[in-house]
């Protein structure tokens, strides 16, 4: 499998998250992710979780209510839904990974079966590990000759289904913690003693998240619910538009990021209209927002870039590109918005009902017409 490497000393890594679409799919969000490779360049993409709707894989178009289907028809289902985004990626081949997010796994799939998919694609660079370890690896970066390394990619899951159950769970398991203990020695030994440095990629994020957010007054507040009201905190760059919903546990993997000394970010998503970034420990802790038309979301529907220097790795910008960016403000632009956003659905169907009923009343007239002709 090829090496991932800086281009002519750059890298530039596209992280979409909160896809979460089916076979169904809204044709907004495939627009606007190509416009997204065709200007950025990225030289990976990141899928950061719920890069489908798995748990309305059995649904009826236009209804939520469940087909009677087998497995194999639902894993047909489930293949259509991804490919709608990895064949992007594929066909201009860029490489790309990914990991889970809580809307994934909720269907009959294990992460393993699911990885099937991934990993039928020449341009996925990611799941190396099965079982309980599934959506959880690494993925080193290597120098524009690919002779050394430079940066590693920490790939967490943090949410699956729990099957005999019929739960979710989102924490990182000791298993995982140990394992990234375990990997982090290893390569610093590789590296004379020092860590590399390093982003973290999961799809819920971790409590430390909500740091960056602090109460204020009805008048200040972003979010306002249960009587408590939010701002974001001094410092922080961008929008809270939704309280942080943190993982339940995460079994002292901070602690364990802590320890290995490399990590420059911890990058999450599941909150799909938050887009901020705040520093704690030195380490930014990126909030992303969603990409997917059929869920909720906001104005601030987007991907996010982040930008390496072969000879600094220890730094990097990020930055939000936003639906109007890649897409434009015409009026095609603004009607598929309007066509496929989720919070458009009444507007969509009160037109559409409108122009129903216009096209009643003005056939009803033309017969009206006719009639006293006669």
């Amino acid at each position: 499998m090829e090496k991932i490497r800086f281009n002519n000393g750059k890298l530039r890594i596209l992280q979409i998250s909160d896809a979460q679409d089916l076979h169904w799919v809204r044709k907004t969000m495939l627009v606007m992710l190509e416009n997204a490779c065709e200007q950025l360049k990225p030289d990976l993409i990141v899928f950061t979780g719920d890069n489908i709707l798995g748990n309305h894989l059995r649904d009826y178009r236009f209804s939520s209510k469940k087909k009677e289907m087998s497995r194999e028809e639902e894993f047909e289902i489930m293949r259509t839904a991804l490919a709608h985004i990895l064949d992007i990626p594929e066909r201009r081949g860029i490489p790309f990974a990914m990991i889970y997010g809580n809307h994934d796994d909720m269907n009959s799939f294990t992460g393993d079966e699911q990885a099937e998919i991934f990993r039928s694609y020449s341009m996925n660079r990611g799941f190396e590990n099965t079982g309980d370890l599934c959506g959880t690896y690494r993925l080193p970066v290597y120098s524009s000759d690919g002779e050394k390394q430079l940066l590693n990619l920490w790939m967490i899951n943090t949410a699956w289904h729990d099957k005999a159950l019929d739960k979710c769970f989102n924490d990182i398991t000791e298993k995982q913690v140990e394992w990234f203990k375990a990997e982090s020695e290893t390569q610093k030994n590789e590296n004379g003693g020092n860590p590399y440095d390093s982003l973290v990629f999961m799809h819920i994020p971790l409590k430390e998240l909500e740091d960056f957010t602090q109460e204020c007054s009805p008048e200040e507040a972003t979010v306002s619910y249960n009587n408590i009201h939010l701002k974001k905190a001094d410092g922080v760059w961008g929008y809270l538009n939704e309280p942080v919903t943190p993982l339940e546990n995460d079994n002292g993997f901070y602690q364990a990021v802590l320890a290995d000394g490399g990590v420059r970010a911890i990058v999450s998503g599941h909150d799909h209209t938050n887009d901020f970034v705040g520093e704690k420990d030195g380490i930014k802790f990126v909030a992303s927002p969603a990409a997917s038309f059929r869920c909720y979301g906001s104005g601030n529907r987007g991907v996010k870039l982040f930008e390496f220097d072969e000879n600094n790795t220890s730094a990097f910008n990020c930055r939000t590109v936003y639906y109007n960016e890649l897409c434009g403000n015409g009026p095609v632009a603004k009607l598929r918005w309007f066509w496929d956003a989720d919070e458009c659905e009444k507007k969509k169907f009160a037109v559409l009902g409108g122009i129903a009923a216009g096209a009643v009343i003005l056939g009803g007239a033309a017969a009206l017409g006719k009639l006293l002709k006669k």
